[in-house]
């Protein structure tokens, strides 16, 4: 529990459902006990109880911010804004922290880039953080890392809840609503605007009473080992960036649409210019080069400038500046001798589903057994059934099953793809049976 008197209009003991002995067949909201006015009508939060701080951008401050955090009591709360669909990068342009004794700190990690400092006065504190996976990167290159720490998202899915938005679970749970219209803000500007910085106060505000009510919830449910091990697996795993993709130009958008090797060629030569730039500018692709244009300089091939300035998403200023480049980038996909042209990717791991029946019918009949073990088993327990395991774990053990299908065989599998143990006590025997070449 955090020893800051709670923020909440309604009571902690909400409910999502019965007990886990006798589960529920559709998840259901938390009830309200009646301690609160029966309009339930939630209170909106527009400011934080402190006032909104300024943002801490020298280190004389980030020296007492530090000192203020370490002498706080309890968990801290963390959250962090980047500049996603304006910048390349995927850096933190905010840090935010809140701790019972210690209120809420605004840092700017531009003048400040090394956070090892508060990353050793909060080392031994949990961190409660919503969505986690996409703050972690982009802390660990601040230098912070969590040896411990409770994601309220993930938390929010492992105990039913449908809606598991920061705002919707305050709403829903606190009886407070948070605005969000700042979320796809360009957090990389400065100065930042002080309803930007009250927003982003207001982010970390309630995330320690949304933990208390959550964990409350999940040992009524009987779930709280489950949410230690996903909770420790991110501790592991989380601060990883993003794995970088094999050809990434095919996810262009509308590439279906690219007919023949030579017009695939012209959309990664465009695709990887733009990269280029992007990548120097700090800037993010789309708006350097849409993906639109992409796709349609690939079809016509323009051949000059006024052709290629005529096909759409090439109109902006911007754009038309870097004419030469997309045109360099066009003429050396013309110049590609016939074996330097893309040629169809080497896929990883399974085929795509809607293709096991044509290509290996036993196994589209293992997947299709297995779907409804973890459906079930999802279904009893009030869980997402991607949160019971991800459905990449499944095709791929349906797709390549161990030879000798045992208990033990297919538990080893599954900890390779890292299931975890909470995850192999709801699905073993059933998943195992539905491997067997005879399973009914």
């Amino acid at each position: 529990m955090t020893d800051e008197p709670p923020l909440h209009r309604r009571a902690a003991a909400s409910r999502t459902g019965n007990d886990t002995e006798h589960p529920p067949s559709a998840r259901a909201e938390p009830s309200d006990p009646g301690t609160e006015p029966t309009s339930g009508a939630s209170v909106p939060l527009t400011a934080p109880r402190e006032g909104t701080p300024e943002p801490v951008a020298a280190p004389e401050q980030l020296a007492e911010v530090v000192a203020r955090l370490a002498a706080g009591t309890g968990p801290v709360a963390l959250d962090a804004e980047r500049a996603s669909g304006y910048r390349y990068s995927q850096r933190a342009y905010l840090v935010q922290l809140r701790r019972a004794g210690a209120g809420t700190a605004l840092i700017d990690p531009l003048p400040l880039p090394d956070l090892t400092s508060l990353d050793a006065a909060i080392a031994e504190v949990e961190w409660v953080l919503h969505a986690a996976s996409q703050d972690l990167p982009c802390l660990a290159e601040l230098g912070l890392r969590p040896r411990r720490l409770f994601d309220t998202e993930l938390a929010a899915r492992l105990a039913g809840f449908e809606r598991v938005g920061l705002a919707a679970l305050t709403e829903q749970l606190l009886g407070f609503s948070l605005e969000k219209h700042h979320s796809a803000a360009d957090w990389s500007s400065r100065p930042l605007p002080e309803s930007w910085l009250t927003y982003a106060a207001l982010d970390v505000e309630l995330l320690t009473d949304l933990r208390d009510v959550l964990a409350a919830e999940l040992t009524r449910q009987g779930k709280s080992e489950w949410a230690a091990e996903e909770f420790a697996a991110l501790v592991r795993t989380g601060a990883r960036p993003p794995r970088v993709r094999a050809e990434p130009w095919r996810r262009t958008s509308g590439i279906h649409r690219v007919r023949g090797a030579r017009a695939q060629a012209r959309v990664r030569s465009l695709w990887y210019a733009r990269d280029e730039i992007a990548a120097r500018r700090d800037a993010a692709p789309g708006r350097v080069l849409p993906d639109s244009a992409i796709v349609a300089a690939a079809e016509l091939d323009p051949k000059d400038e006024r052709a290629l300035l005529t096909l759409p998403g090439f109109g902006g200023r911007s754009v038309r500046r870097l004419a030469r480049a997309w045109l360099t980038a066009l003429d050396d996909a013309r110049q590609l001798p016939d074996d330097g042209l893309p040629v169809a990717p080497t896929v990883e791991g399974p085929p795509p589903p809607h293709r096991w029946a044509e290509r290996d019918p036993a196994a589209a009949a293992r997947l299709a057994r297995c779907r409804e073990v973890v459906l079930r088993v999802a279904g009893e327990r009030n869980l997402p059934p991607e949160n019971l395991i991800s459905p990449d774990t499944v095709r791929r053990i349906a797709w390549q099953p161990p030879e000798e299908i045992t208990e033990a065989t297919v538990a080893g599998v599954l900890r390779d793809l890292n299931a975890r143990e909470w995850q192999l006590a709801l699905l073993l025997p059933d998943l195992a049976t539905a491997l067997l070449p005879t399973a009914p």
